[in-house]
């Protein structure tokens, strides 16, 4: 009989202790808690769509989520029996982008505008929401396998219509009439802002990762959990792609340095002509001068002073010649005229 009422007292005490450490829990500091009661969590007031700012206006009605009361670290606190604490880490953490819990990959597939296949690794920096934790532990089942898909298809839509920047502001400049911009070849502007390349996108890779960022931002909104950041790290074709772009980049980076070196020289020949014709035309210029000026000199002597003075001026211009002549010709026929030669 003892045995019996001990054992019961012993059950009672047993159980009165489960319950009573049973209902104390604590909250780490890199922890949040939510409590629920049968289920359901205590709301507070306000229409709860503060964090969803990044949200269009259908995604916010989609998205009409409650605020709940949010148990900060600390403790030991108190709970009844009936209800339940749901507990989440708000610190960051990073997670591969080929990251699926339905299958096993290691690499992201995506098409460029190209047609090509090619392979995207990165990883995500993220954290879950502390002011919209209903999303994550209420709204759906997998937050984070929904917060994976829904990067990786904003991922390839943008990989499937990148367009290099530098192409569309060349094109630009090639369309402005009186900007001051440098022209552009029309062929040249249609090589860059047509057909992507591999390279276009590993080159631009910054450009793409706040594209990413930017347009992730609902996440919070969505399902609870806000993104840090977006880092693709690599972009890898297939080996078969990789080796004909690789031969493709040497034959364009020959064929540049090819133009350039052209360029170069003709640049060079072109100054080196353009100064040999300067030169040449000075010389001449020199030497027209003092006949110019000669011929000046004798007709404004002749129109002051006749045809006596000019031959007068001819006569002793003559004297210093036959000073420095070494023999004198005189002809018949010369009217007058002796010639001179040493």
């Amino acid at each position: 009989m003892y045995f019996v009422f001990g054992l019961f007292a012993g059950m009672v005490l047993f159980g009165i202790l489960r319950i009573a450490f049973g209902c104390l829990y604590t909250v780490r500091p890199d922890q949040r808690a939510v409590v629920t009661s049968f289920g359901a969590a205590q709301r507070l007031e306000g229409d709860g769509k503060g964090p969803a700012l990044a949200l269009s206006e259908d995604e916010m009605e989609r998205y009409d989520y409650p605020q709940v009361r949010v148990v900060g670290p600390g403790g030991p606190y108190f709970k009844f029996p009936w209800q339940r604490v749901h507990k989440v880490s708000v610190a960051t953490q990073t997670v591969d982008i080929s990251w699926d819990p339905t299958k096993v990959q290691h690499t992201i597939e995506a098409v460029t505008k190209d047609n090509l296949t090619t392979g995207v690794n990165g990883q995500l920096r993220y954290r879950i929401s502390e002011n919209n934790l209903y999303p994550y532990l209420f709204g759906v089942s997998s937050p984070l396998e929904h917060v994976m898909g829904y990067f990786v298809s904003v991922l390839r839509e943008r990989i499937a219509n990148f367009v290099d920047p530098r192409g569309e502001t060349l094109a630009a400049e090639q369309q402005s009439d009186d900007g001051g911009e440098v022209e552009i070849p029309q062929s040249a502007t249609a090589e860059l802002s047509e057909g992507v390349s591999i390279n276009d996108l590993r080159k631009n890779l910054p450009l793409i990762n706040q594209y990413m960022e930017e347009q992730c931002r609902s996440t919070t909104g969505r399902y609870g959990i806000e993104l840090d950041a977006a880092l693709i790290t690599e972009i890898d074709p297939p080996k078969e792609v990789d080796r004909a772009l690789s031969a493709i980049n040497s034959t364009r980076n020959q064929v540049a340095a090819d133009i350039s070196t052209a360029r170069a020289d003709a640049e060079q020949q072109i100054t080196m002509s353009a100064r040999a014709v300067e030169i040449a035309t000075n010389n001449a210029q020199a030497e027209v001068a003092p006949l110019k000026e000669l011929a000046a000199t004798l007709a404004t002597i002749k129109e002051e002073g006749g045809s006596k003075c000019l031959r007068s001026y001819l006569r002793n211009l003559r004297i210093p010649l036959f000073a420095r002549a070494g023999r004198i010709v005189q002809t018949s026929d010369s009217n007058n005229r002796n010639g001179a030669s040493s």
